[in-house]
């Protein structure tokens, strides 16, 4: 591969709105969007929509999303409605179709102390989601309006999906994000690289489990023989999960916290155990989610019940054959822009997951260069903006042209789906 002139055109188109692209970045994150701020979702999500009206030959719409259930720190099963996601396509009849996804929620709730971006000593843009994934989906909506003046662009199409709910699982998004996995070639998502440039390679599996507890309220003095306290078998239940760690390599269980009970004097009739599984195949999570659902067919002590709710949210992304040819792709395209390309295994997961085990070869930690995410010392490097910019619209550009087979792509997966 080399860089035509049609596709330097593409590249100066992006080098000369670095500005644009790193201001919207700030303004989008000075606005709170955490994944349950109504309010603030919406306004990002009115912010996000009116830059898409501006990309050429679009089509723009907000998608509703499914509502979920959660259970809450009592024990009782809510359902949880969720804000739109945004749809951004154009060319849907293409041959060849490249699905492009990113998130607008943050886990920065409401009413955080970390709610404005700020400028680092040493340049560094620090700010809640300025990373994840906001100067994401700066970058992803630059390269495609820089792509977009390419001649060879009328046989990629190419749809957007930017989702409210990815931080807590996608429970909302996960059936639109398997529709488009199903009939893309390839995929990018915007989660944001490593500081150096280093983007996840294979991806381990999540699921979060809710096991509710209910035993029997009684007086702790009087009558502490007729209660069963439910806290005391979320214990029991939260050590037998802890002990399936290292019987399987590669997975893990993590008991995250036990709700409930009440006054001390009061046995405790009800209890909540939070927990969340990483593994690093299927047949690992078939495993581990056999063994939880044993656990909880079987009461520590008569008396008690349990009701299980959740499971896997992201199956695994292994780097089989399709994924190992798009990253090598990814590296030579990354090579003609001096951007050095490597990966490596993460025990994170994103939409990736979902993408791939909808059938859908995708690298997704194209976003900007940045680290420290999930805390208040989130941060982004200013220059990246535009290197990962250009490094997103040359990949379509070498799509287009063929150089990069995203045909091939799709049928190497589908042989191992």
């Amino acid at each position: 591969m080399r860089i035509l002139t049609t596709d330097q055109a593409v590249l100066d188109h992006v080098a000369a709105r670095r500005e644009a692209i790193i201001g919207r970045t700030i303004d989008w994150a000075n606005i709170n969007s955490g994944s349950r701020n109504a309010a603030g979702l919406n306004t990002v999500l009115g912010a996000l929509e009116a830059v898409a009206r501006g990309l050429p030959g679009a089509v723009v719409e907000r998608i509703a999303t499914q509502g979920s259930t959660s259970v809450a720190d009592d024990g009782s099963v809510r359902t949880e409605a969720h804000a739109d996601a945004l749809k951004i396509a154009a060319r849907p009849s293409a041959p060849i179709q490249v699905v492009l996804t990113g998130h607008y929620d943050t886990v920065f709730d409401a009413d955080s102390q970390f709610q404005t971006v700020t400028t680092r000593a040493d340049g560094a843009l620090n700010g809640p989601g300025v990373a994840d994934m906001k100067g994401g989906i700066s970058v992803l909506l630059a390269a495609l309006e820089a792509f977009e003046t390419h001649p060879d662009r009328h046989g990629v199409g190419w749809t957007v999906l930017l989702s409210p709910d990815e931080e807590i699982g996608s429970p909302a998004s996960a059936p639109l994000l398997a529709e488009l996995g199903a009939r893309g070639h390839v995929g990018l998502t915007y989660e944001p690289a490593l500081a150096d440039g280093t983007l996840a390679g294979a991806r381990k599996g999540s699921g979060n489990y809710h096991l509710i507890v209910t035993g029997k309220a009684a007086h702790a003095g009087r009558a502490f023989d007729e209660g069963r306290n439910a806290i005391a078998g979320a214990a029991m239940i939260a050590a037998t999960l802890h002990g399936l760690n290292g019987q399987r390599e590669g997975v893990t269980v993590n008991v995250a916290k036990i709700s409930g009970g009440g006054a001390l004097n009061v046995v405790a009739d009800n209890a909540v155990v939070r927990f969340n599984v990483r593994v690093p195949d299927k047949a690992a999570a078939d495993w581990i989610d056999a063994s939880v659902r044993t656990i909880a067919a079987q009461p520590p002590f008569e008396g008690l019940t349990l009701d299980l709710h959740g499971g896997f949210t992201r199956p695994p992304k292994p780097m089989d054959a399709a994924q190992t040819a798009l990253f090598e792709a990814v590296k030579e395209t990354g090579a003609l822009l001096g951007q050095p390309i490597a990966w490596k295994p993460s025990g994170g997961v994103c939409e990736g997951n979902n993408l791939h085990a909808a059938g859908l070869p995708n690298i997704d930690t194209l976003g900007v260069r940045g680290g420290d995410i999930h805390s208040d010392q989130e941060f982004a490097w200013p220059d990246s903006f535009v290197e990962r910019a250009q490094l997103s619209a040359l990949i379509l550009c070498k799509i287009a042209s063929g150089e990069i087979d995203a045909a091939k792509l799709k049928a190497l997966r589908m042989e191992t789906l």
